[in-house]
């Protein structure tokens, strides 16, 4: 499909720059099938599920990934700031450089007291660093001198600070590796949660550590020539198990942001049977997908030519969509990982 078709404009006045506090406070958009909308709070959420539902959240944790510190070279030190995206070893990540284009192999970095070399620089600012600590206390270290890696519509307003700490993590993270928030569930308070348990909703775990392809826009004209960055994805055998039964018993899954809906998706057979992952998965989303496992998906409001529109345009189709955020800009809804939600409810 043409990218362009997937465009809109948004008042830069509605991106927000912080949580709304509490955080189920924010407002909440029900998109229904054919394109009715209601207009809610997030604290109303348990009203659109049912017993016998199942929450379907991701636990991933954001780590401290940006990382300011010097590039050392006999010609003297020159600034230089990375983003860690993908660990391939105890002592070696992924990242994104810069500025990039006068690193190369060999090249010493220093972050405050952690060192680091560059072993392999790659294309788009990618490179491998490999850092003088490993495992546990390279961990320590990052956390020590990393900064919450808030992404670039934000961080271009105003750098990260101490209220990031918590603001941009989920009550419920547990397992280290992400670079980016599963920003829907930023909503979540205890309160709310509270509500959903005594409505007789479940709640269960996956885990995709969110890489770089949440900062990376979509240059390709058309959406067949675009390709993912590749995320790790876990489902066990146990959630499985139990998420097939709500299926089997009549319930509905609710997906807690896209990275738990691609999660789903990734592990879920043809004919909807969902089945234990663990591995990459890069898959891109977009109208004309026939879903298998989600029911219903509880999502931010998403950039304009992302691959995040383009997917929750898949699951209740473009004009719907469009149309819902052309109500969103008009009634000053707030865009992105800090703002509103919605609630889609595709037909079943």
């Amino acid at each position: 499909m043409d990218v362009s078709l997937f465009d809109f404009d948004l008042p830069e006045a509605q991106i927000a720059l912080r949580p709304a506090s509490p955080r189920d406070s924010a407002r909440l958009m029900v998109v229904e099938a054919g394109g009715r909308i209601t207009h809610r709070t997030l604290r109303d959420l348990p009203d659109y599920l049912r017993a016998g539902d199942a929450l379907l959240v991701n636990d991933t944790k954001v780590i401290p990934a940006r990382l300011y510190g010097q590039r050392l070279r006999e010609s003297g030190p020159a600034k230089i700031e990375i983003l860690l995206h993908q660990r391939l070893a105890d002592d070696r990540y992924r990242v994104l450089a810069r500025p990039a284009r006068k690193l190369a192999p060999g090249d010493e970095l220093l972050f405050g007291g952690l060192k680091a070399r560059v072993m392999v620089r790659g294309k788009d600012g990618e490179a491998e660093i490999s850092f003088a600590l490993s495992g546990a206390a390279l961990d320590a270290a990052i956390a020590a001198q990393g900064e919450m890696p808030l992404p670039p519509y934000i961080v271009g307003k105003r750098k990260a600070d101490a209220r990031d700490v918590s603001d941009y993590q989920t009550l419920y993270a547990r397992q280290e590796g992400s670079v980016a928030a599963p920003t829907a569930g930023l909503h979540f308070t205890p309160e709310l949660f509270a509500a959903l348990e005594r409505k007789g909703v479940a709640r269960e775990a996956v885990t995709l550590h969110v890489g770089l392809g949440t900062f990376l826009p979509v240059t390709a004209a058309d959406t067949g020539q675009h390709r993912m960055h590749a995320e790790h994805a876990v489902l066990d055998a146990a959630t499985a198990a139990r998420l097939n039964a709500v299926h089997g018993a009549g319930g509905r899954i609710a997906a807690v942001g896209t990275t738990s809906l691609r999660t789903l998706e990734s592990a879920a057979a043809p004919d909807g049977l969902i089945q234990p992952f663990n591995g990459d998965t890069d898959i891109f989303i977009t109208p004309g997908y026939r879903f298998r496992a989600v029911d219903l998906l509880l999502t931010n409001f998403h950039l304009p030519r992302s691959t995040l529109f383009m997917l929750v345009s898949a699951l209740m189709g473009l004009e719907v969509m469009k149309a819902a955020y052309a109500e969103a800009i008009a009634r000053g809804y707030r865009f992105y990982s800090y703002g509103d939600a919605c609630l889609l409810m595709p037909a079943q």
